[in-house]
């Protein structure tokens, strides 16, 4: 017998031995090979896909920072605009107010200026009446110590005081 070629019983032997592997193989090892390929088919599709759902979601993520610090520039620039109004406002109050004041205290002093210049017009005039009336008196007296001169002085004062009364009717 020959390795190349074999005999009837060889063959039949063989045939037969190749046959129950191949049914073993077929029955339990077969499926077990398979399954476990497509087990890590389905694993591997499973991290593919977790991979690009990450993906997806690093790119959402993304997009959302984005949008967040646009939204954040919006809201800085709105509080700085704001502020910066804010600000005016409150200088140009200030202004107004200063300006108010300074206008009440210069109005407050015009007014106690003048109070105090009529006070001491009222004043003058009234020591400068007192000063003549004592003037007149002591001339009066001096001048008008007789009778006669007293007579005359009064007749006078009588007519000029008459007319100015019918100058005036």
């Amino acid at each position: 017998m020959s390795l190349i070629t074999p005999d009837f019983g060889l063959l039949v032997w063989m045939t037969l031995i190749f046959g129950i592997v191949f049914f073993v193989l077929a029955k339990w090892g077969f499926p077990m090979i398979t399954g476990s390929v497509e087990k890590r088919a389905q694993r591997i599709n499973d991290s593919i896909k977790a991979a690009k759902e990450a993906e997806e979601k690093l790119r959402n993520l993304a997009e959302e920072q984005s949008r967040m610090i646009e939204e954040t520039r919006q809201e800085q620039s709105r509080i700085l605009k704001e502020a910066a109004a804010s600000r005016d406002s409150i200088v140009e109050q200030a202004k107004t107010q200063a300006r108010e004041e300074a206008a009440r205290i210069l109005e407050q002093a015009q007014t106690q200026i003048a109070a105090e210049k009529e006070s001491a017009l009222r004043d003058v005039r009234k020591d400068v009446a007192m000063v003549a009336v004592s003037v007149a008196e002591k001339v009066l007296k001096k001048s008008l110590a007789d009778s006669g001169d007293q007579a005359g002085l009064v007749d006078r004062l009588m007519d000029e005081i008459s007319s100015r009364n019918d100058l005036k009717s």
